[in-house]
């Protein structure tokens, strides 16, 4: 079972990344990501690059999904998003030769309408295979030897899939590494990601490697995706938010070993725990049980009395009321209410 691959000169082992998921993927998630293990390449946020040329211009605090970014332990893949040249360059720049990131990493894959329509970025490019691979070349050409790479969807619509399209312009361009979410824009994240379409492009590749990404919950799905599709690594996104600890199930089914069980409740609510000490040393307690709330409805999903604990936790205010629903309420099996 494959091991490793690598982007650039940037070995991914295990051949398993997290996915950049805005409001999700910020320090407190991936240091609990490395203290767990199984993350071949670690994702920030996506950055928004006019966001952070705007702020610098008026000598401001940067944006606060740059948190830790310039401490944090390597490899690190760094997100970025606009349909501006320059403002993607002076970005991609300075991640890579001043804050010394691993990967910069363009995208063209984002549905949310704030992005795709309203800033005309993210997957609204996709319809424009041409300008996708001029901003790839612009990034490339301003990291090296730092690597650029991107990601993707399918195409907009079921009607105008053009994956193969965008990944030749990618590669032609200089990007190091292809990312596909098996999914149109317009899909969002309903249906079902389709790895036979995230397949077929690996045929028009000549020398990058290509990341699957969309639908992967177990360790079996993505022991599945490897064998039965030519990629070279996968991503997960929103499995991994609810069990974080699947990435190294993942890791060690891919290296032969029986992956471990899932753990029991008192360990989730200690990373829980953990989490929530994590956002609240960089943003203080009270904005961190804000912030908490949605990480911890994640956690509870697929739990015994799951529903009733997410309607409690969405409405805490203060720390005390946090810890106490924690501790009453995440994984206690009442028959009344249990799970999903």
């Amino acid at each position: 079972m494959k091991q490793s691959f690598k982007i650039g000169e940037l070995e991914v082992s295990p051949p398993v990344l997290s996915a950049p998921m805005a409001g999700y993927t910020n320090y407190a998630y991936r240091e609990l990501l490395r203290r767990l293990g199984g993350v071949g390449l670690i994702a920030t946020e996506m950055v928004s690059a006019r966001a952070f040329v705007y702020m610098g211009e008026r000598g401001e605090e940067e944006p606060s999904r740059l948190w830790g970014v310039s401490e944090e332990p390597r490899p690190l893949s760094v997100q970025i998003w606009d349909n501006c040249p320059e403002t993607l360059e002076e970005l991609a720049g300075r991640l890579a030769h001043e804050r010394h990131v691993s990967v910069v990493d363009l995208n063209f894959g984002c549905p949310a309408p704030a992005i795709a329509k309203r800033s005309a970025s993210g997957s609204y490019l996709l319809r424009e295979p041409e300008r996708v691979g001029a901003l790839v070349e612009r990034v490339a050409k301003v990291c090296a030897p730092v690597p650029a790479t991107a990601k993707i969807r399918l195409g907009l619509t079921q009607d105008t899939i053009n994956a193969c399209d965008v990944a030749q312009a990618v590669e032609e361009a200089g990007g190091a590494a292809l990312t596909i979410h098996g999914r149109t824009a317009s899909q969002m994240y309903s249906g079902s990601a389709d790895w036979d379409a995230i397949a077929k492009v690996k045929g028009v590749l000549k020398r990058i490697p290509l990341i699957g990404n969309g639908d992967i919950k177990t360790w079996q799905d993505a022991v599945s995706r490897f064998e039965r599709y030519p990629v070279d690594g996968v991503m997960i996104g929103r499995a991994g938010l609810e069990r974080p600890w699947l990435f190294r199930q993942i890791r060690d089914a891919l290296s032969g070993k029986i992956p471990e069980p899932e753990p029991p409740l008192d360990y989730q609510r200690e990373l829980l725990l953990m989490h929530f000490r994590l956002v609240s040393e960089r943003f203080g307690v009270d904005r961190g049980v804000i912030l908490m709330r949605k990480f911890a409805c994640n956690y509870s999903k697929g739990r015994p009395n799951g529903r009733a604990f997410r309607d409690k936790i969405a409405r805490v205010s203060s720390e005390s009321e946090f810890l106490s629903v924690v501790e009453k309420e995440f994984g206690v099996d009442r028959t009344s209410s249990r799970g999903e």
